[in-house]
């Protein structure tokens, strides 16, 4: 089961990545801009984000392609994170995605402007949607809150104040709520608002959002202290150099394993209301749960 939701992941990420490609083909701007863009945007990953936004919106038998620009737009925010995150005033990386990061290519100034301009270009995005126009305000209200200081960035902040001191546990899933869930849960609402929906729908896949992005942050905690680096595309033990409170520095791996076991849990109970059209999240869940990379 577990190496068919891997390789049905794997397709529908390689069939996300042509759309990025066409997308970035179609867009006029500065060829080393471009260039910039495309070195981090098209490097591959696993796409989750917007194959959450694709997968529920399937589930409530939505508006694909609108769920599908949403998805893009979705994918900028978070490349444009991963790019100013690697810089050296952040966490001063040098592989990403199995490449060099993009300021050791194009320069500090240049990755700096292309996170910029990724950020521009996704609420350009939202804004063509073939949906009505209050429910592409939503979709920007959504995503504009789930990346800006009450979210990604303030997430951002938080960790950066915690460099080099011990948090305790509470701020430690305050940070990482903000840092890393807020994403995920404008993936699964983008979706969401992709679809015709009732209010107890909309309820019912927030408290999941928040549950799955819980998984997803201490299974990433904890493949730092033991992932693979090639399977991961980047350096590991990097949050214990930088001496960075995780859930293994603070509750140690079996706990850490043990949490995310609870939050899948709890994530999977939430999808039980769709009965069998939730499967494949369900098998996205149990992927997340149990990756290695």
């Amino acid at each position: 089961m577990q190496d068919d939701i891997e390789q049905e992941l794997k397709y529908r990420a390689a069939r996300f990545d042509d759309y990025l490609e066409e997308l970035m083909a179609q867009w006029e701007m500065h060829a080393r801009l471009k260039e910039s863009i495309s070195h981090t945007l098209l490097a591959g990953g696993k796409r989750i984000r917007p194959i959450l936004t694709m997968l529920i919106c399937d589930m409530l038998e939505g508006n694909l392609g609108a769920a599908r620009t949403y998805g893009a737009a979705l994918e900028f925010i978070h490349t444009y994170s991963l790019i100013h995150d690697d810089l050296p005033a952040m966490d001063d990386d040098e592989m990403r995605r199995g490449k060099k990061c993009n300021h050791l290519i194009f320069g500090e100034g240049m990755a700096v402007l292309a996170g910029d301009a990724l950020q521009s270009m996704a609420f350009e995005m939202i804004g063509e949607i073939d949906l009505p126009a209050e429910t592409r305000m939503e979709l920007v209200d959504l995503l504009a809150g789930a990346a800006g200081p009450g979210g990604m960035v303030g997430g951002q902040v938080m960790d950066l104040e915690a460099e080099d001191r011990k948090v305790d546990l509470e701020e430690l899933k305050r940070i990482h709520a903000a840092k890393t869930g807020q994403l995920f849960r404008a993936a699964i609402l983008g979706g969401v608002l992709c679809s015709e929906h009732s209010r107890e729908e909309w309820k019912i896949l927030d408290d999941f959002s928040r549950n799955l992005g819980l998984t997803f942050q201490i299974v990433d905690d904890i493949l730092d202290v033991v992932g693979d680096e090639e399977k991961l595309g980047k350096e590991v033990g990097q949050d214990e150099a930088r001496e960075k409170s995780t859930y293994p520095s603070l509750l140690g791996l079996e706990e850490s394993r043990r949490r995310a076991e609870e939050a899948a849990s709890r994530a999977r109970e939430a999808l039980g209301h769709f009965g069998d059209r939730a499967r494949t999240l369900i098998e996205l869940v149990d992927f997340i749960e149990r990756r290695q990379h």
